[in-house]
């Protein structure tokens, strides 16, 4: 009952007001959207995207106008979409000194309401990065993303299949035979391909 009444409170008060992604991964030197969806009565209201582990000291990065006009400010750049309700923050050509806690959020009278999104930028060059990238860009790119997606996992299989091989012959003698139920999720695995 207490737990009931204090989510009712937050929720009254505006908390979940505006939510985001609890974290966005990307390569250095790609760009990311980060989209953060809010609820009825703050489409007229400014929203504001800021850097910063901690929500009172984090430093504005860019801010809208109260219109859904874009607003640029160096690489990032917010765009607030008032009829879907929703706003859009894109930081272009990434690096790794990007990576930090990043807050979207909306200006009222009283303390502002704010979603908290970790931001990860990795170095190129790896393939568990490059398939990071590929999976945090699939929500914002809709159907590109998923075909990208699906080429990264059967490039990674094949990967996986190559390296493994030679220890597979090697080892042979010492590894017990798979049992039907290993072979069942197997065959159930590979179907998903």
């Amino acid at each position: 009952m207490r737990r009931l009444l204090v989510l009712l409170l937050l929720s009254h008060t505006g908390c979940f007001s505006i939510q985001g992604p609890e974290s966005v991964r990307a390569l250095e030197g790609e760009s990311i959207t980060v989209r953060c969806d809010y609820k009825p009565r703050w489409e007229t209201y400014r929203k504001w995207w800021c850097r910063g582990a901690h929500w009172d000291l984090c430093r504005t990065l860019v801010q809208t106008t109260g219109s859904q006009q874009e607003v640029k400010e160096d690489r990032v750049s917010i765009r607030d979409n008032q009829s879907h309700r929703f706003l859009t923050v894109t930081m272009e050509q990434v690096r790794q000194s990007d990576t930090d806690t990043y807050w979207c959020g909306i200006s009222k009278s009283g303390p502002d309401l704010g979603a908290r999104i970790r931001v990860t930028i990795e170095p190129e060059g790896t393939l568990l990065t490059t398939l990071a990238s590929m999976l945090s860009r699939t929500s914002a790119n809709g159907r590109a993303g998923l075909s990208s997606v699906s080429y990264g996992r059967t490039h990674y299989i094949l990967l996986v299949f190559v390296k493994t091989q030679p220890l597979r012959e090697t080892d042979e003698q010492n590894r017990p035979t798979p049992g039907p139920h290993f072979r069942r999720r197997r065959e159930l695995w590979m179907k998903c391909l």
